[in-house]
């Protein structure tokens, strides 16, 4: 790979590097799209995923954060349609992106959520976002019923969910303390208003307790809404999938109207 090979990881930055090739062809190959020329890189690192995503891709637009890490990028692949970027991805203005795209990346565990948030939330959304994320983490997005979490809900409610190869954590360099897995989104049009998981965001705030408690409302004047859900009084908030969210907030939304 040349000069950026001696660089270092910096563990700050949340930098672990997959460089099994096949593993990383494997990756890439979850990215590629019929009729889609770009790939939009988050963190390439030293380019281990850029070389595999160059394959199936025309064109790779790569945002790394470390300047030293993308100021030598490019001069591991001359040559090829590689356009690096030294930005904060989070700040990074996705509407610069002017035509069909897809997301690849091995991402820092600690702004999983923000990165995929940004992604869904974008006014030009991409038509597919595969990541490498905390084997943790993607099992709490693909959650059901009963298990789900505000992220969980959050992600289904805009995007369809699978997961990918789970890769263990000796594949690493340094190996991280957790086990990793491929996660990938389809974006969709929204399941529910984004009202209804405002009010999500209320019933996790205290994510154990019953939900009923949770509302800001006194119990006695909502029971009769929950029974009529079919909502347990003893629910917790991870009980609800996005179409009970949707009734209550409706439901709701009709109480605080006549009180």
């Amino acid at each position: 790979m040349g000069a950026p090979l001696v660089l270092k990881n910096k563990k700050s930055l949340g930098q672990n590097w997959l460089k099994d090739r096949q593993l990383l062809d494997l990756i890439a190959s979850y990215a590629k799209t019929p009729d889609v020329n770009l790939c939009l890189e988050i963190g390439p690192g030293l380019g281990t995923l850029t070389s595999s995503l160059l394959k199936l891709f025309p064109k790779v637009l790569a945002v790394e954060f470390d300047e030293n890490l993308a100021k030598n990028l490019p001069k591991s692949f001359p040559g090829k349609n590689l356009e690096v970027i030294n930005a904060d991805f989070l700040n990074f203005d996705l509407e610069k992106i002017k035509e069909p795209y897809v997301v690849a990346g091995n991402i820092p565990y600690y702004i999983t959520s923000p990165i995929i948030m940004k992604l869904l939330e974008a006014g030009n959304r991409p038509e597919k976002i595969v990541l490498l994320v905390q084997k943790e983490v993607a099992e709490r997005i693909v959650a059901k019923k009963g298990d789900h979490t505000l992220l969980s809900l959050s992600v289904q409610n805009l995007a369809t969910v699978d997961l990918g190869a789970i890769i263990e954590r000796n594949f690493f360099t340094p190996p991280p303390k957790v086990d990793s897995q491929v996660i990938i989104l389809t974006p969709h049009a929204q399941t529910v208003e984004k009202e209804a998981i405002r009010l999500a965001k209320i019933g996790f705030s205290s994510p154990r307790k019953k939900l009923i408690n949770n509302l800001g409302y006194k119990t006695q004047d909502i029971l009769p809404l929950f029974k009529e859900l079919k909502l347990s009084p003893d629910a917790r908030p991870s009980d609800l999938d996005l179409k009970d969210w949707q009734k209550l907030y409706n439901s709701l939304a009709k109480f605080k109207h006549k009180s």
